[in-house]
């Protein structure tokens, strides 16, 4: 059975307030038609907690695996199955590195043995992918099939994956203080969590998802030049971003510049079609920006 993503709806904030903190919560089977999201090459680091079953994991570079239900099985564009990685080094997917040459069996145990310890140090110099470029290699694939999502049951899957991609970061001490932002966020402690946002932000100012964090925090606080600043700069860091764009047009529809911020749903659509609520304000905007077509 081909992997979807049935889930919870995402709320889409209008104005008081912005779209706060989306989460995969559950990921099974629903459709025949090969529409699965999967990772590039099957590979991501092995967390503990879930069982290496190729079958029932889907996997994404640079983000912990997700356990499917049962019944579920994660295939590749063609149908494959994909397979478990055979090596789960610490801090990335597997890598098999470079093809390792057969031993010559014609060789004197001394001479076989100096060359597999040759071939396993130019494995080791062998040069690896990075987190940032595997998990950008994950996001080319998942917009690439977020623009051709059939429903918005799809998208709404495709997208949350995607949000789960912009959520990982390099750092650990950034990621525990994003989990402890998020959590103030969501108390109501606005303060708290802007301070740690600050934080997050200091360690990391190339997070573009800290960005758009802190200014869904800032206009919850009715900051919104302060919102508004930081969306742009997730924005720049990040220019695919649906949501920054989404809460960019509530701004800008919140301030009467009706202009832009149909400017700035209409690329949200571009990138994320299947958006019934966004598709709706966009319509509404443009009979009051543009008229109606005579």
């Amino acid at each position: 059975m081909p992997l979807r993503f049935p889930y919870r709806p995402i709320m889409v904030l209008g104005l008081a307030c912005l779209p706060a903190v989306w989460t995969l919560d559950r990921v099974a089977a629903a459709s025949d038609d090969n529409n699965g999201v999967m990772n590039d090459d099957g590979a991501a680091p092995d967390d503990g907690g879930v069982p290496d079953d190729p079958s029932g994991v889907l996997r994404i570079p640079g983000v912990p695996p997700i356990q499917l239900p049962p019944g579920v099985h994660v295939v590749g564009p063609e149908g494959q199955p994909l397979l478990a990685p055979t090596d789960h080094s610490e801090g990335g997917p597997a890598d098999p590195g470079p093809p390792r040459r057969p031993i010559n069996q014609s060789l004197s145990p001394e001479q076989r043995a100096k060359a597999a310890k040759a071939a396993a140090l130019q494995q080791a110099r062998a040069p690896h992918a990075t987190h940032a470029a595997l998990r950008a290699r994950a996001l080319n694939a998942l917009f690439q099939r977020l623009a051709k999502a059939s429903d918005a049951d799809e998208a709404t899957g495709i997208a949350a994956a995607i949000e789960r991609v912009w959520m990982e970061s390099d750092s650990d001490t950034a990621s525990l203080l994003m989990s402890r932002a998020l959590s103030a966020q969501q108390a109501g402690h606005l303060p708290l969590a802007l301070t740690l946002y600050d934080k997050v932000l200091a360690l990391a100012p190339d997070w573009a998802e800290a960005w758009n964090k802190r200014a869904t925090t800032r206009f919850l606080g009715d900051d919104l030049q302060g919102a508004m600043t930081d969306l742009k700069k997730a924005l720049r860091l990040e220019p695919r971003h649906f949501s920054a764009l989404v809460a960019m047009g509530f701004i800008l529809e919140r301030e009467g510049q009706d202009k832009h911020a149909l400017e700035a749903f209409r690329e949200a659509l571009a990138l994320n079609p299947q958006q019934p609520e966004i598709k709706a304000i966009v319509d509404k905007l443009q009979v009051e920006v543009e008229g109606r077509d005579i």
